[in-house]
């Protein structure tokens, strides 16, 4: 059997779709799942070892020079190696009009299946127009969670039940202290993933410093990981006001993904390097100031605390009792 997953992106939901990879591997050993993403995760779907072959795509790039002859020419390329293979199953799990299109393009099977949403969950930026590309509509209950969403798309397809905790099997190279980033501290470390995209989900400066005291007392360093101007800047005014922080370079995203499975802690805002420590069962706290807890918190493992939730955001008593239980966990017994 063939299966195309087409998922482009956000960070964080191209993650949220892994455990979705490993639930058909494990219900139909012998088959080929292919995956459509954005072109700057490619290497973050390369550590699943259960995909077989990675389809670039270039939405973002691609649209602020449609008409360009370069262009024109990656996506004829695009296009080619998206029928290169007849596919049994093509799934879009993202429920939007671009990847809809994305997905009626690719080869199909004779008797194959094109399967997306029936509906939206609440909150999301899902286009009933999406629809008009299925042979197969998914219904999901308004609150399911981002992992249990994708996990019941192919599950009600493939006909399974969806069991087990979520499996999200990312495969991380293990790297000689030669080959890890010069940054990369050889003590234990704790991480800050301050930023976001939208600055009603962060969490105020004066509550990091604070956290960041309770770890200095620990022995912990605070690395500060940075994504645009405006971060950076956050940052630079963090680790002013902490004893134990150190801002880090701009990281590429694979060097990013090592910073977070590397770490002693985790702490971070609902964001997508958040979500990666969580899958990769780091102790991570996931803090939710302005987004609903239910649609990413990570609920797979005993290592990740979930505080806060939309209009609540943890106060810094929460994350401490936080810390102490992920950093020193006979004591909280």
């Amino acid at each position: 059997m063939n299966i195309l997953i087409v998922r482009v992106s956000s960070l964080g939901d191209v993650v949220h779709n892994m455990p979705m990879v490993s639930d058909i591997r494990r219900h139909y050993p012998n088959a080929n799942i292919d995956w459509v993403v954005e072109e700057g995760y490619t290497g973050l779907v390369r550590l699943n070892p259960e995909v077989r072959r990675i389809i670039p795509i270039a939405l973002r790039r691609w649209r602020k020079s449609l008409f360009a002859v370069a262009t024109r020419q990656e996506i004829s390329d695009f296009r080619r190696q998206l029928k290169r293979d007849a596919y049994d199953i093509i799934f879009d799990t993202q429920g939007l009009l671009k990847t809809s299109v994305v997905m009626r393009m690719a080869r199909l099977a004779p008797d194959g299946k094109r399967v997306g949403l029936a509906n939206a969950t609440e909150g999301s930026g899902y286009e009933p127009l999406s629809r008009l590309f299925h042979t197969m509509s998914v219904t999901v209950g308004l609150r399911t969670h981002a992992v249990l969403r994708a996990r019941q798309v192919a599950a009600q397809a493939l006909g399974y039940s969806v069991d087990g905790a979520a499996d999200f099997n990312l495969q991380i190279p293990n790297m000689t202290r030669a080959e890890l980033p010069a940054w990369l501290p050889d003590t234990p470390y704790a991480v800050f993933f301050h930023g976001t995209a939208r600055a009603e989900k962060g969490w105020p400066l004066s509550h990091w410093g604070e956290c960041a005291k309770l770890l200095a007392d620990r022995g912990l360093q605070v690395l500060l990981p940075w994504g645009s101007e405006a971060e950076q800047r956050s940052a630079e005014l963090m680790a002013r006001q902490m004893s134990n922080a150190r801002v880090l370079p701009k990281l590429p995203l694979m060097e990013a993904v090592t910073l977070a499975q590397r770490a002693a802690l985790v702490i971070g805002v609902d964001t997508g390097l958040t979500h990666i420590a969580a899958a990769c069962n780091r102790p991570t706290i996931e803090l939710y100031c302005d987004s609903p807890r239910w649609k990413t918190e990570g609920d797979w493992s005993p290592q990740i605390i979930n505080l806060g939730d939309l209009g609540t955001p943890p106060s810094v008593a929460q994350v401490a009792a936080a810390i102490d239980a992920l950093l020193d966990p006979a004591k909280c017994v």
